[in-house]
């Protein structure tokens, strides 16, 4: 069976376990986030926001994943979450949660200890992950994950599994942008097409599941809401082909390439 990567990267670091009711207290040191915050956030969030999303965040058939949203993911100080919280999505068939601006602090806090957690940001004592076959990692590489398309092993890639421990090197390739600090926004770019009218093309501003943003040649800044997956939203990006990954990988998929890029000493 298929798992979203986020889920996997959980599993390959064998300590964290999504659980409103139990949060990962490494996890809230790691984020900083107060504990009892955390701990009502959890409980508000399965309360009110379990039925569509689950009460671990990770989206239902009538709620999308959260640990996967790029809105939550992106947000530092809950200047992007807030805002839904407090309005909730009309269009998308989310009612306003009704909930105060203490409590809205409260799950932001609760979201924040679950992306660190995800994204194994170095405060957990991790299991021996290279468990999987180095040569099928390697026929993945050149085959499937098209990832020889970018990437050369005696090139860009050479001595890599020398330079980095496994959880790091699994978390490079997973999700360069956050431990490469980023792309710089210049590369990123898009091409919105609407569902009449022609495409608009520009530097990507923002994009989460609701909203795209972007300023096309001449400076101006355009923003147009996504319903249904109308507009058809292209990002050019030159690491988006990690990101796509994600439809397709599967656990076994992670630990043999994972396993193979260690080989490249």
């Amino acid at each position: 069976m298929k798992r979203s990567v986020i889920a996997i990267l959980i599993l390959t670091a064998g300590v964290w376990k999504v659980a409103a009711q139990a949060p990962n207290r490494a996890a809230i040191a790691g984020s900083k986030e107060d504990e009892a915050a955390v701990e009502r956030g959890g409980a508000l969030f399965g309360a009110q926001c379990g039925a569509c999303h689950g009460t671990s965040a990770r989206g239902t058939a009538t709620g999308p994943d959260l640990i996967r949203s790029v809105l939550v993911r992106d947000d530092e100080k809950g200047e992007l979450i807030m805002p839904v919280l407090r309005d909730g999505r009309q269009e998308k068939g989310m009612p306003r949660p009704g909930l105060t601006e203490a409590q809205m602090g409260d799950v932001v806090a609760w979201l924040h200890t679950l992306i660190y957690g995800a994204a194994n940001r170095g405060t957990y004592e991790f299991l021996d992950i290279l468990v999987g076959d180095a040569a099928k990692g390697e026929q993945y590489f050149n085959g499937a994950g098209k990832c020889n398309t970018c990437h050369a092993p005696k090139g860009d890639l050479a001595g890599i599994g020398r330079k980095y421990d496994p959880p790091v090197l699994q978390s490079l390739w997973l999700n360069p942008r956050r431990t490469r600090g980023g792309a710089s926004r210049a590369a990123r770019t898009v091409t919105v097409t609407p569902a009449s009218g022609a495409s608009i093309s520009g530097t990507l501003e923002s994009l989460d599941e609701f909203n795209v943003a972007l300023r096309d040649s001449s400076g101006a800044y355009h923003s147009l809401p996504i319903l249904n997956n109308v507009p058809r939203v292209e990002i050019h990006d030159p690491l988006q082909p990690h990101f796509y990954l994600y439809r397709v990988l599967t656990d076994v998929d992670i630990h043999n390439v994972t396993a193979y890029l260690a080989t490249l000493q």
